[in-house]
């Protein structure tokens, strides 16, 4: 076997530069974990792509992947999906796979790696529904519902800090509006993990979105909401009135502009 002290010695420890991507030999990109914990010291690897163990279950990407080709072709040979089910045992198999994706979209955040996380968020909420919708025992229904708050703020991050690299603070600003009203829509889960993930969620979203509100160039009402308190202050009261209609007429704008706005559905 290899000695790994040799990438030991290469890569000292350091909590502020534990994580790093790498090359393999075939050009497959993994990601590496550096830990130092007392005794125990080591490197864990994860595949970028993928399960995060390089594993293709049932000779699949994913396990889930397998098991949603079982309800398609349940249904094809059925008519309707009912009478499938996912038992313990294959519940277990996703709960597991869930938990890999989990602990590599938390490094993926780390380094940035935006994109990814995305990808990983996603592919964890759509087994949040399968399960959710599917599973045979109760129990299992709602063992991954009271992690929703968690993975829809991650998701949400993700997509807020590409927005934000791209100095498009209106998008992330909105991105964010959308996901707090999603977490508060959320059906209520008997859990404490449920309520902590909740708060802490919205709390911070919130303390993101004011961050963001801080860089964003001011909008036109907004600039025109200044002049108005600065017309009111010098008791300028022609100038204040002409703002306050170019104000009227824009906020009336932009109302008749808004899109129609979908609900967000956990399950």
């Amino acid at each position: 076997m290899d000695n790994i002290a040799r990438i030991l010695k290469k890569w000292p420890f350091s909590p502020e530069n534990s994580i790093r991507k790498i090359v393999d030999s075939d050009g497959t990109e993994k990601i590496q974990v550096r830990v130092d914990q007392g005794a125990f010291q080591g490197v864990l690897q994860m595949e970028l792509d993928g399960r995060p163990d390089g594993k293709k279950p049932h000779k699949m990407k994913f396990a889930l992947d397998y098991y949603q080709s079982k309800l398609h072709q349940h249904i094809t040979d059925e008519g309707t999906e009912d009478g499938f089910n996912l038992s313990k045992k294959i519940c277990e198999e996703l709960f597991d796979e869930s938990r890999r994706i989990y602990d590599r979209y938390v490094f993926l955040l780390q380094i940035q790696d935006y994109n990814r996380v995305i990808q990983d968020t996603e592919q964890n909420m759509d087994l949040f529904r399968f399960v959710n919708r599917y599973a045979k025992r109760r129990k299992d229904r709602v063992h991954l519902e009271k992690w929703w708050p968690y993975v829809l703020r991650i998701h949400a991050v993700a997509r807020v800090m590409i927005s934000a690299q791209n100095s498009d603070y209106e998008s992330g600003i909105n991105i964010i509006q959308e996901t707090l009203q999603n977490i508060q829509e959320l059906e209520n889960v008997d859990a404490e993990e449920f309520k902590i993930e909740k708060r802490r969620s919205r709390q911070a979203l919130k303390e993101l979105k004011r961050e963001l509100e801080g860089k964003r160039p001011l909008t036109e009402i907004e600039r025109l909401k200044n002049d108005l308190t600065g017309a009111i202050d010098k008791e300028n009261f022609e100038k204040a009135a002409k703002i306050r209609d170019k104000i009227h007429d824009l906020q009336e704008s932009t109302e008749n502009q808004m899109p129609f706005q979908g609900t967000f559905t956990a399950n």
